[in-house]
């Protein structure tokens, strides 16, 4: 059950319904969320909402457990228990089979007798995302910087809200258990707005990504020396906007739909592509992952407190368990590593942000093309792969049949992502300001759009995390 799925139109719509007329009392508006919740994460899977239901009720009790210790000893290892209860189980469904297979291919070069598990573990669906989500409850409360939730509902939905439970953005439970403890309001304005971010969120995934992966993307890592020259650096360009349009479209669904129901989400995007250096792409790509990476791991290590090359150190085991977050693969450990580098990298050369708008443009370019080179890492499923696609950058341009709406995708993609905020703002105000029949008629145009697309929906990337 996704959100351009069509069951979706007819389960996001009743259970508006039914929580705003339940709005005024806390207790039936909290269970019809996560009720809502976890049936919209059994219809993927029922099996696992046992998995999610007992990291709920291992963070609650350890923080409530917390919340009555003051001992350190005792702190410390409650929040182990945490650690390992959660982090071991993300461990073996999203890593056991990678690293057994890797440890029996080792053995037999070592000349060993090996062989490969045959436990066939399938994946559950948002366990990096909601696994982080627990994690920075407990450790906040271990630092208190936040007091222990005291109600095992309210704590069950900040885990399972199903807006953003598969993939993100990653909440904080200093932002949304307030809001989820007061009665929501919903005004015109946010309503619009929440609407007109779903319609946003589809746009990029359907009308943007799903036709470049399905009619360039795809077609280019199947066969690379079928381009060559611009058409496979427009392909990699094109998987830039389709990655970007995906997991950007997702998060713009997931925030405006939270909006209509009167939670305000943080933002996870912010124009990327426009960022000068690598710790200014960080702080524009994935910002609740790449928060969360920087408040409790790389402030874990020690962040820059210390020397500098403990600063580097810091940076680049950072990115390389980050890179790991994204799944199981050694392409995913190198494109981390390769993130690292060009954090060092910047750190090194220090280079500040052009104030010439010529110099600044400059900057940008290059910066695009340093994070389409770890694109092409994170694409690809082997090394080898990778030096394919990139070795056809220096191969004469071929004829591939490309849809005929890929250049027009392509440009539409970096037209929506360099549209100044601004613009935005102001065009959102006045579609507000309009009468409701042609909102209505907005709507519907749009709904055609996304219907008469010519792509296929396709899976959203990030479920792979």
């Amino acid at each position: 059950m996704l959100f351009n799925s069509p069951e979706f139109a007819i389960f996001f719509p009743l259970v508006f319904a039914a929580y705003w007329l339940a709005r005024r009392f806390e207790g039936p508006r909290v269970c019809l969320l996560l009720l809502a919740s976890y049936v919209f994460y059994g219809a993927w899977d029922w099996r696992f909402l046992g998995l999610i239901a007992a990291s709920t009720l291992l963070d609650f009790l350890v923080g409530r457990a917390l919340s009555r210790t003051d001992a350190p000893l005792g702190r410390k290892w409650l929040l182990g228990v945490s650690l390992v209860g959660n982090l071991g189980t993300l461990g073996f469904f999203k890593y056991f089979n990678f690293f057994t297979q890797e440890a029996a291919h080792l053995l037999r070069t070592l000349g060993f007798q090996a062989n490969e598990p045959t436990l066939q573990i399938l994946l559950p669906v948002g366990i990096s995302f909601y696994t982080f989500q627990t994690l920075s409850y407990t450790i906040d409360v271990y630092r208190r910087h936040l007091a222990a939730e005291t109600s095992l509902l309210r704590f069950a939905v900040f885990v399972a809200f199903f807006p953003q439970l598969v993939a993100g953005p990653i909440v904080r439970a200093s932002e949304f258990l307030p809001q989820l403890r007061r009665p929501p309001t919903l005004t015109r304005e946010a309503f619009h707005s929440g609407l007109l971010l779903v319609f946003w969120g589809l746009t990029k995934k359907i009308v943007v990504a799903d036709y470049l992966g399905r009619e360039l993307v795809d077609p280019f890592w199947k066969s690379p020396d079928e381009f060559g020259g611009w058409l496979s650096l427009l392909a990699i360009w094109g998987y830039a906007m389709q990655i970007y349009g995906d997991f950007s479209g997702y998060s713009d669904c997931a925030i405006g739909l939270a909006r209509m129901l009167g939670f305000e989400l943080t933002k996870n995007f912010d124009s990327p592509y426009l960022a000068a250096t690598p710790r200014d792409f960080w702080r524009r790509w994935h910002i609740s992952l790449s928060t969360w990476l920087r408040d409790y791991l790389y402030i874990s290590l020690g962040g820059n407190r210390g020397s500098a090359l403990l600063t580097y150190r810091n940076l680049a085991l950072t990115m390389l368990l980050g890179g790991l977050w994204h799944g199981a693969s050694w392409m995913f450990v190198l494109w981390g590593a390769y993130q690292g580098a060009l954090l060092i990298a910047d750190r090194l050369a220090d280079v500040p942000e052009a104030r010439r708008w010529w110099l600044l443009a400059a900057q940008r370019v290059v910066m695009f093309q340093f994070v389409c080179l770890g694109w092409v890492l994170f694409r690809s499923a082997t090394v080898a792969d990778a030096g394919a696609v990139l070795s056809s950058l220096w191969q004469t341009p071929g004829e591939p049949l490309l849809g005929e709406y890929v250049f027009l995708a392509l440009a539409f993609g970096f037209g929506l992502h360099i549209l100044p905020s601004s613009w935005k703002e102001r065009a959102r105000a006045r579609f507000i300001q309009l009468p409701p029949f042609w909102q209505g008629v907005a709507y519907a145009l749009l709904l055609g759009l996304l219907l008469n697309s010519h792509s296929a929906a396709q899976p959203f990337i990030y479920f792979q995390s």
